[in-house]
């Protein structure tokens, strides 16, 4: 007699395990515990008897149950064996819960951190995956599928970040290359939205080139009220052609007073080749000022909150804030393009010297190295002249103690 959910609710257990029948196959084994457990018995298409478990009443219903035994008739009529089907189903799923987006971008992050990538690129990329992690992290790489992707990086574009989709879109390339080259990955989705992205015409750093406003930022530099340490850091900005990164970054171990060059690892360098900053006179007198500071520590400019760190990503542009200069006025970044500008409008230098200066890698190895050697005394003698330079436009009209928004070129907050 078939079972009802009125009877299952008045099954009892007994001294030994008992079974109590369906239809179909389908019985319930009632336990001495009381726990009562769905069983299907069958014979495989292999020959042989054999017993499926489909779990344990209520929390398995009835209804649930006959419709578990339905699936596995259909594929024994189809000549297969359920137990194997649901031992392969697990198998896979496992598998796919192994292998998820998440679980892969961490594999290949730690592949860069063993490849000693910088920091500061395998802390992009870790951000990049936080980006994306609750639309795709719990997917299955290999089931991800291009409008899975698009769906996680169009709100960037929405918000007209355009830069933050492309990269993170980029990121999300990358980790599946590398699944690909890996097997765990059939293809990489995002070669099939080459162009779904808007990719609206990069705005450049902004920067000041006009050298009666350069005067004027260095005065305004100099009239700097905030931290000693971020002043000086401030102050050296205009002078050595860093990006800001590297600039912060430095380690007084970098610094050769004696020799006057300031040596920055290869590992902290965007191109990944140590690159070499002569240091005129007034960079050096700025760098003992700050040992008295931070001589005793590792980092030059370490962070305020702590001597294990350096100093913030944001401080300089927060100090050009303060002093009234807003991001489409000037950056932390700017200050390259201000050298670089005025270096090349001055007609005193090779623009390859001051190419090596900027830390831009030749595309050809081999002359990237010759010009290397071929225009370090040039870069010497550029590193001393922009010094001065910058000296003299801050000393251009500077009998003005309070400088105009209109000579500033910018309106001073309150």
């Amino acid at each position: 007699m078939a079972l009802s959910d009125t009877r299952l609710r008045t099954l009892k257990p007994q001294n030994r395990p008992h079974k109590v029948a369906d239809e179909k196959g389908l019985y319930i084994l009632v336990t001495p515990s009381g726990s009562c457990l769905w069983k299907m018995k069958y014979r495989s298409p292999a020959g042989g008897e054999r017993k499926l478990s489909f779990g344990a009443y209520p929390d398995v219903s009835l209804k649930v149950a006959r419709g578990r035994r339905d699936e596995a008739r259909r594929l024994l009529a189809d000549g297969i064996d359920p137990a194997d089907h649901k031992r392969h189903q697990e198998r896979s799923a496992k598998i796919r819960a192994e292998n998820s987006f998440l679980v892969v971008s961490e594999a290949y992050i730690a592949k860069n951190e063993r490849e000693k990538l910088a920091p500061a690129t395998i802390r992009k990329r870790r951000w990049h995956l936080a980006l994306v992690k609750k639309k795709l992290g719990h997917l299955p790489i290999a089931e991800i599928q291009p409008i899975d992707v698009l769906e996680a990086v169009r709100p960037f574009e929405t918000a007209r970040n355009d830069e933050k989709a492309h990269r993170t879109l980029e990121f999300i390339g990358q980790v599946f290359r590398f699944a690909v080259a890996s097997q765990l990955a059939p293809s990489d989705p995002t070669r099939d939205l080459r162009g779904a992205l808007t990719r609206r015409r990069p705005r450049p750093m902004a920067a000041i080139i006009d050298p009666k406003r350069v005067g004027a930022l260095m005065r305004a530099i100099d009239g700097y009220d905030g931290h000693p340490v971020s002043k000086i850091a401030l102050q050296i900005s205009p002078h050595v052609f860093l990006r800001p990164g590297e600039l912060r970054a430095a380690e007084w171990c970098e610094i050769d007073f004696d020799a006057a060059v300031w040596r920055i690892p290869a590992a902290r360098m965007k191109g990944r080749v140590e690159h070499i900053v002569p240091l005129s006179k007034q960079v050096l007198e700025l760098f003992r000022a700050v040992q008295d500071f931070s001589g005793h520590r590792r980092f030059v400019f370490p962070s305020i909150g702590s001597r294990d760190r350096c100093m913030s990503e944001n401080t300089i542009n927060t100090a050009l804030r303060r002093m009234g200069y807003t991001g489409e006025e000037m950056t932390a970044h700017g200050f390259r393009a201000m050298a670089s500008t005025l270096l090349n409008e001055s007609g005193k230098f090779h623009p390859d010297a001051i190419e090596r200066a900027l830390a831009h890698r030749d595309r050809d190895a081999i002359r990237g190295v010759y010009n290397r050697g071929q225009f370090w005394s040039e870069r010497i003698e550029m590193a001393q002249w922009w010094s001065d330079h910058l000296d003299q436009l801050r000393s251009t009209s500077a009998g003005l103690h309070v400088f105009s928004a209109d000579e500033r070129g910018c309106k001073r907050t309150a």
